[in-house]
């Protein structure tokens, strides 16, 4: 064997190699299943959370609306019983008006502790748009990134980490709303959670959306579309998740791997959503080396 072909095995191995990184499924999609029924949430979460489990998932990410007070008891019920984690949950809530910044704050809190007994060790919060996502003014966004600042080391202090998740609306004007958390957040406290596709929704391209990030990357949330459109799995599409994990494993990036699946009024379903989570599960398997029951 030359030292060429060898250097050559090498490299292969290395892109090859499992991400030391952990998968979810991400419960979003359950709340889609609920409004397709014409049923209320509580009504279907018996079901989505034996679906997780089914699928082959062990850890979810859920988020408040699963917690709703008289259905509390009988969620947490289940998601012991489905032996399901909790390693993240989502709690949104508006960060650019101190009051409400505070109650953003304490609703964190009490969700994460509610969940702490099931591996909860990450708060990902979107910080809400305004109405008709009006663009913020520079004093709205100053208090948005204190209140941020704020929140880290709240959570922090308290075993938490706390990850900043966007939509499209903060990706409006050349992300100017993204780009001020980032500059203006403090990274030890403030860590990302990047949606993949809501950046390709944005107009972005995903691996110089990620380069900005760096290394304050702890999550990641992955779905597939083909011309902006929602696709019913995670399947190859417009966005190329095999250069996204090469990146992650070039830059030795472990974020946690969120399979969260979505539909359009237009989206063509030809399975179950059961089968649709399973084989999204295999090809995140695939794509990451990342096994979703580690």
């Amino acid at each position: 064997m030359t030292r060429r072909v060898f250097l050559a095995g090498v490299a292969s191995a290395a892109l090859a190699s499992p991400l030391k990184s952990s998968m979810a499924v991400e419960g979003y999609i359950f709340q889609q299943y609920a409004q397709s029924l014409k049923q209320p949430l509580e009504a279907v979460i018996p079901q989505a959370l034996r679906m997780a489990q089914a699928a082959g998932f062990r850890n979810i990410e859920l988020n408040t609306a699963f917690f709703a007070p008289a259905e509390r008891s009988q969620t947490l019920s289940l998601v012991r019983s489905c032996k399901l984690q909790m390693p993240s949950l989502y709690v949104g809530g508006a960060m650019h008006e101190r009051d409400k910044a505070d109650q953003t704050i304490s609703r964190a809190l009490e969700f994460g502790r509610l969940c702490r007994p099931f591996g909860c060790k990450a708060i990902v919060n979107n910080p809400d748009p305004k109405p008709k996502d009006e663009p913020k003014t520079d004093a709205e966004l100053g208090v948005q990134a204190e209140s941020l600042n704020r929140m880290g080391l709240t959570l922090a202090r308290n075993g938490f980490e706390l990850r900043i998740h966007h939509h499209t609306p903060q990706l409006e004007n050349n992300a100017r709303e993204w780009r001020h958390i980032l500059q203006h957040t403090d990274p030890e406290y403030v860590h990302i959670c990047v949606d993949v596709d809501w950046a390709y929704q944005g107009g972005f391209e995903p691996i110089s959306f990620l380069q900005e990030v760096g290394n304050r990357l702890r999550e990641i949330h992955v779905r597939s579309a083909r011309n902006k459109l929602w696709l019913e799995d995670l399947e190859d599409s417009d966005i190329d998740y095999s250069k996204v994990a090469e990146y992650l494993r070039g830059n030795s990036l472990h974020p946690l791997i969120v399979v969260e699946l979505a539909y359009r009024p237009n989206t063509v379903i030809t399975r179950s959503l059961e089968e649709d989570l399973r084989l999204s599960r295999l090809y995140a398997e695939k794509v990451f080396g990342v096994k979703a029951d580690e």
